[in-house]
């Protein structure tokens, strides 16, 4: 049994199961509450911010994994994207306690994104060029992350998803930061998920939590990039969460809206307005992403005929995926 995977996944899941106990008295002392608006998920007022401490089991799980020498190559790697994740829920962290203006924060976003590329491109000897790639990725899927983050269980299950493929990526191009990245995070933001989903008692993540996944999974994936691992094994875990959001934010423009202002016309949250539960919606939006990874990942080594039809079958799911809330809506209006 490989203990780079299992000391990680049982350190970030117990500390993620624990600390929201300590968390949560500060979460009411601070009365960091959210309240249900027309634009909410939700229908009753529900504490934020306890992806404070999905963020600490996370990052304390990769800081000890370094001490104890679990990642013995590339270490200044592991540091930059733990930096970067941390940062990012820092960030994330002070939006939750009295709010950052948006301009401020995507500023922050940006040079998070500049520190961790510009970094990650001299450890690891790669060409300059790809510096404005990096940056835009690791500012936009912080965003991505959390505005995807607006249904019960959605962002555990994602973080689970995306830790596993990321430290099955890691294990088989024997990548140690990668390996020990995607198991802590899968084990904390699962150990989130009973807390999140609770009936009447549950919490949400907030800004800390989401800024920190989407910052951990976008430094995790620069870094993999740059470092040459196939670029299969980083983009097909996320491609739903980029096609909701992109498909989403691409139709508002289009209607002349003002695109960031807060909205509930994502593809998961159009499944929950025609009967699917949160957990039901969660689970379709990680469950064909999961889907989506395997199909690509099975497919590297084929020729180039099947990869192509590989390929093919990746954009149906993603367009079918895409069309649900329009196929609902058809199957309500018979209904009626």
């Amino acid at each position: 049994m490989n203990f780079s995977l299992v000391f990680p996944a049982l350190c970030a899941g117990v500390l993620g199961l624990l600390l929201p106990f300590a968390v949560r008295p500060l979460l009411h002392r601070w009365n960091l509450v959210d309240l249900p608006t027309a634009r909410s998920s939700h229908s009753e007022p529900a504490f934020r911010g306890m992806g404070l401490a999905t963020a600490i089991a996370v990052a304390a799980t990769y800081f000890v994994s370094l001490l104890l020498g679990l990642i013995a190559v590339d270490r200044s790697v592991a540091l930059v994207v733990l930096a970067g994740a941390v940062l990012a829920g820092i960030l994330g962290w002070f939006e939750d306690l009295r709010g950052v203006g948006i301009l401020k924060r995507f500023s922050v976003q940006l040079l998070i994104g500049i520190a961790v590329t510009v970094a990650l491109t001299f450890i690891l000897n790669t060409a300059i060029w790809w510096i404005p790639v990096g940056v835009f990725a690791i500012a936009a899927y912080i965003n991505v992350a959390n505005f995807m983050d607006g249904v019960n269980g959605i962002s555990g299950l994602h973080g689970l998803m995306v830790g596993v493929f990321y430290a099955y990526a890691g294990v088989q191009t024997d990548t140690q930061w990668l390996m020990v990245g995607g198991a802590a995070l899968a084990a904390g933001y699962t150990a989130f998920l009973p807390w999140n989903v609770r009936t009447g008692k549950n919490v949400f993540l907030g800004d800390a939590g989401s800024y920190f996944l989407g910052g951990a999974i976008a430094c995790m994936a620069v870094g993999a990039f740059l470092a040459g691992i196939y670029v299969e094994y980083i983009l097909s875990p996320v491609l739903i969460y980029l096609a909701d959001t992109g498909f989403t934010l691409l139709k508002r423009m289009l209607r002349g809206e003002q695109w960031y202002k807060p909205h509930r016309t994502h593809v998961y949250q159009q499944l929950t307005d025609y009967g699917v539960s949160h957990i039901g919606s969660a689970l379709i939006v990680n469950g064909v992403s999961a889907l989506v990874s395997i199909i690509t990942i099975v497919a590297l080594p084929f020729q180039t005929q099947q990869a192509v039809w590989a390929g093919l079958a990746v954009v149906l799911i993603i367009a079918g995926y895409l069309s649900l809330p329009t196929f609902l809506r058809k199957v309500t209006r018979r209904e009626r």
